[in-house]
Parts: structure tokens; C-alpha cells; sequence
């Protein structure tokens, strides 16, 4: 899932993305099970495991006609914690928006993963509201996308409870952002939200039998532990056991895939550009906000870190502010990455710092226009979640009640 869902589920590419496939089989042996879990723990040495070479389980029946073409379904989401920002945007939201294209896509507030940490209820409340409201200026339109917000779709809860009595508590002891974040915020003020909302991250996935999620790096070991749960699940319950119960029987979920960009960064901080930008970083100046005035882009990029270097350039492992500002100009004036380095070998970088402004501004002022149309029209915010939600429950109930089923609970 601070991370979004999948920024949460978060990616930054200029180009078409890919998807990493795994080998498929009609079902799993116990023996073929306990092997792929001994050679992940050991490829892992207990922190990472890998999931490139991973074994499936067939894929659940589609309901949909066969008659018609069916798309892949991507999910993907992010927090409703802090102001959205560039990196949100160029690295999440903007890709979005390809995706809805050519995929069928779910995009989501994740506000049940924005609990984890301590929070204000009246933050959250108003930036679940205005993050929707930027998914939907930013150019996600509900009419290719369903848009909705986590908590509205009860059946995230109920499946991750149920996947949580699946789930080995030494799974989620290793993952490596509970660690981090725990140490930093002491044992008393971490609760046990923290450790097990990957748990609820991978419900968010299987619910809709996705096949694919955008991934980052950062968030990489959540898919796997999504992949590996769905794996055991499968075995565990699917199958001819399910089918004993009166189920379908095959595959309880499908295997989600990551959509991995081929080319492409993260966007970094305007202070330290070997650090992500971060809605949790403590000072302001080290992101631009989506909804920044023209003043305030242009006071944190004339105060950004820089270097001494002369001319501007790519890829200089000495110079990450510079190679982080040029691909923020790259991505926001839509010119490529020579066409950039073209335009600014040369320039100094009280020059480079008026264009990027511009081109800044001229990018984000449209999405702030539409922005305040939208958070102005209540009834049409409440009227799109409400479609999005109703969309995602149709598949999610279906999961959930198949997983019951399978699990042994009595129908009501």
C-alpha cells in the first residue's frame, strides 16, 4: 500500500509498460508448493524474496462471455495522507492514465492503509475527498475507470481477515517497511495495523482477480508476499476441496503480475536527490504539491538543491539533483529525454530554474483549474465514488463469498 498502493502501487515510465510473466501450471503439488516456499526463503536470506521464476496455479474461470474480447485488469491506488504531489503524479496517477486506455483499471483511495500511523480524522476525511478530486482532474475518467474509495467496499476488511488467518506471522516480520517505520516511531506508538496492512494490500489486489499492478521498487516485497498468499490460499482451499463444498472448484484467485516500467525514475526530492520525494518528509520545500500556487513552484525550485558542476546533464552519478530536475522537466513539457539534453547542455542554472518554473506551472494549471471544479460540485464527487464503489463491490462479493465458501463458512 505510508507508500501509494500501489503511490501505493506506484511507477514512473515514459514509455509502454511490460508485464513479467510467470510460468504457468494447471495446479500445485504440496511437494511443488513447499519447494517454491523453501526456494524463496532461501533466494530471500529471510528479507527478499524473489519472484521471477514463480510457479502458478491455473486462473479462475471469467464469468464475462467468451464471445468478447476481455481486457486485463490492473488496481491500483493511493494514500489519502499529505498533499499529492509531483512524484504521486508523475510516478502513479499520470500513468493511470494510459492505462485506462487499454486495460480495465480500478482506481482506488486507499484510506484503510492511511490508519496505520497516527492520524487527525478531519485530515483524513477532507484529503480522501481531495484526492479523489485530483484522480479525477488529473485525467482518470470514470466513465473508462472505476473510481471509488477503499473503506466503501467492505469486503477489503473481510477478505484480509480471512487471509490473515492464512498468512505465517513470519511473513510479515520480514517486511522491510514495518521495520523501518517501527524503529522510527518506537514500539508504543506502533500498532498492530502496521504490521499486518500487507496483508490488507494484498486483499486489495485479489479481490478483483487483477492481473496486473504497477509496481515500484519500494514496493516490490508487497506484491510478492500478495503473489505468495494467493499461492497458498489456492492450495490450501481451492481445488477439489472447494469444490467438495459445492464451489467452482480450480483457483480461488488469480496470480497477479507487476507492470514493470522498461525505462524510467523516480522523482526525487528537491533537497536530496537520492531520496524519494515523500509526502512524510518533514519539510515542504523537498516536494512540489499538485495544487501549489505559481509562487510557491517557483520559490521551491529557485531554492532547490543544486550542484557546481558546469552545463546541466543526465546521468552523471555525481550530479543526482541535476539528472532529478532534468527528468522532471523531461516529463512535464512532454519533449524527450535528447530533446532536453540538447536544450540544456549548456544553460546555467539560474536559466534552467525559469524554465522549469514555466514549465511547471503551464503543466499543473489546468489540473488545478479542474481540480476546483470538481471539489465545488459535491454532488458529482459523491455521485462518481458511489458508481466507482457500487462497480467494485460486483466483483469483490463474488471473491469474498467464494473464499467463505471454500473456507467453510456457513452461507447466510
Amino acid at each position: 500500500m505510508g507508500c501509494s498502493l500501489l503511490s501505493h502501487f506506484s511507477v514512473v515510465t515514459c514509455s509502454a509498460p511490460r508485464f513479467v510473466s510467470s510460468t504457468r501450471s494447471s495446479g500445485l503439488s504440496i511437494g511443488g508448493y513447499l519447494r517454491r516456499t523453501r526456494m524463496i526463503r532461501q533466494q530471500a536470506g529471510g528479507d527478499f524474496w524473489c519472484f521471477c521464476s514463480s510457479v502458478a496455479v491455473s486462473e479462475p474461470v471469467n464469468s464475462e462471455s467468451s464471445s468478447s474480447p476481455v481486457r486485463k485488469r490492473i488496481v491500483s491506488g493511493v494514500q489519502p495522507t499529505g498533499s499529492i504531489h509531483l512524484g504521486n503524479y508523475l510516478g502513479a496517477i499520470k500513468n493511470w492514465i494510459r492505462l485506462q486506455d487499454t486495460y480495465e483499471t480500478f482506481f482506488f483511495i486507499v484510506d484503510l492503509h492511511a490508519i496505520t500511523l497516527q492520524y487527525e480524522a478531519q485530515q483524513l476525511l477532507k484529503a480522501t475527498r481531495d484526492t479523489a478530486a485530483i484522480y479525477l482532474a488529473c485525467g482518470v475518467d470514470p466513465s473508462k475507470a472505476s473510481v471509488f474509495v477503499q473503506s466503501h467496499v467492505r469486503a477489503h476488511v473481510e477478505l484480509m481477515w480471512l487471509l490473515s488467518s492464512a498468512t505465517p506471522i513470519g511473513w510479515l516480520n520480514r517486511m522491510i517497511q514495518f521495520k523501518e517505520k517501527s524503529r522510527k516511531a518506537g514500539d508504543e506508538n506502533v500498532g498492530v495495523a502496521l504490521l499486518t496492512y500487507p496483508v490488507l494490500m494484498a486483499a486489495d489486489i485479489l479481490l478483483y482477480q487483477s492481473d496486473l499492478v504497477p509496481v515500484g521498487e519500494d514496493q516490490k516485497q508487497h506484491l510478492e508476499l500478495t503473489r505468495e498468499l494467493a499461492e497458498r490460499v489456492n492450495y490450501l482451499y481451492g481445488g477439489r476441496k472447494w469444490k467438495k463444498l459445492g464451489g467452482r472448484g480450480g483457483a480461488l484467485f488469480k496470480v497477479p503480475e507487476p507492470l514493470i516500467p522498461p525505462t524510467g525514475a523516480r522523482i526525487m526530492s528537491l533537497t536530496d536527490g537520492l531520496s524519494k520525494m515523500s509526502k512524510s518528509a518533514p519539510s515542504d520545500q523537498s516536494r512540489i504539491n499538485l495544487l501549489d500556487s505559481k509562487d510557491v513552484i517557483a520559490n521551491k525550485i529557485k531554492r532547490c538543491k543544486t550542484d557546481a558542476f558546469p552545463g546541466l546533464e543526465f546521468d552523471n552519478a555525481e550530479r543526482p539533483e541535476c539528472n532529478n530536475l532534468l527528468s522532471i522537466y523531461q516529463l512535464v513539457s512532454g519533449k524527450t529525454k535528447q530533446e532536453v539534453a540538447e536544450e540544456c547542455r549548456d544553460m546555467n542554472w539560474g536559466t534552467f530554474k525559469i524554465v522549469l518554473t514555466d514549465a511547471l506551472v503551464d503543466h499543473l494549471h489546468p489540473i488545478q483549474v479542474r481540480y476546483e471544479e470538481i471539489i465545488s460540485d459535491s454532488s458529482y464527487l459523491d455521485e462518481v465514488l458511489a458508481e466507482g464503489a457500487r462497480k467494485a463491490a460486483d466483483i469483490a462479493d463474488v471473491t469474498v463469498n467464494n473464499v467463505y465458501q471454500a473456507m467453510g463458512f456457513f452461507k447466510r
